[in-house]
């Protein structure tokens, strides 16, 4: 993905070509077409949050010149804690990993402050705002004894995921992130969306915007399939356990 100062030159650049439409992902590339034009359609690939930072009116109608798909990551996010407290009872004090230049992170960890509250879970944010930050942040989790490590849905996390998972594995510091491309890196745990499935299923709003409809027609969609996936040589690599009646409940475990 190009840096973000250079998605606005990039988006200027599409529009004047005038194109039937634009196809993107991420809040940064959306923002950055959404400046370059207000005409041609925009079709949301994959994002999170768009009615909460106001890219679209509402889910049902979205207004303007942009539609498509909508992880609802924040909302299932709670989730994620809970199988992580089955995969290993004994938890009790979480950290919560948030890029603070993600607008879409800025309710995370109080979003899942109710199922921390029923599953007696200390939760604590800490922040990375760059793959640079890793490192130090990882080692102040661990230095906190924090027992295990959420992740969001966030570009920086996904691009940076084989060396987020490096390092977890290596200070054996148990992981949850989202969808399954995380657990494939090195996750201990995921839960969410297939990415990729999701991006699939906005090719038929392109389908639908090339026969003629309008974007501000076309409510968005959210996914509704959830998968739930191990990473078993994760577990032995950091020298854990996971129960089998959790195991039983997987949709995938890598071994």
């Amino acid at each position: 993905m190009p840096k973000s100062g250079r998605l606005d030159p990039l988006a200027a650049q599409l529009a004047q070509i005038k194109p039937n439409l634009i196809w993107t992902h991420s809040l940064g590339a959306i923002r950055a077409v959404r400046r370059a034009t207000t005409t041609i359609p925009i079709i949301v690939g994959v994002s999170r949050n768009l009615v909460e930072l106001g890219i679209v009116s509402s889910l049902a109608h979205p207004g303007g010149n942009i539609t498509g798909m909508d992880l609802s990551d924040s909302e299932i996010i709670g989730k994620r804690l809970e199988l992580m407290k089955e995969a290993l009872p004994k938890i009790s004090r979480v950290a919560v990993l948030v890029d603070p230049k993600d607008p879409g992170h800025a309710s995370i960890p109080r979003n899942m402050e109710e199922e921390a509250r029923v599953l007696r879970v200390q939760l604590r944010r800490v922040e990375a705002r760059s793959p640079e930050a890793f490192e130090e942040t990882f080692s102040a989790v661990v230095q906190d004894s924090a027992d295990a490590l959420i992740l969001p849905e966030s570009p920086m996390f996904s691009q940076n995921r084989q060396r987020i998972f490096k390092i977890a594995i290596g200070k054996r510091l148990p992981t949850a992130a989202g969808g399954s491309h995380f657990t494939e890196a090195g996750s201990l745990l995921s839960y969410g969306a297939s990415v990729s499935a999701v991006c699939q299923r906005s090719a038929v709003f392109v389908d639908k915007i090339l026969k003629g409809a309008k974007p501000a027609d076309l409510p968005v969609e959210r996914p509704t399939k959830f998968e739930f996936v191990i990473n078993l040589k994760t577990a032995n690599q950091i020298g854990l356990t996971i129960p089998p009646n959790v195991l039983a409940r997987a949709d995938r475990v890598i071994k």
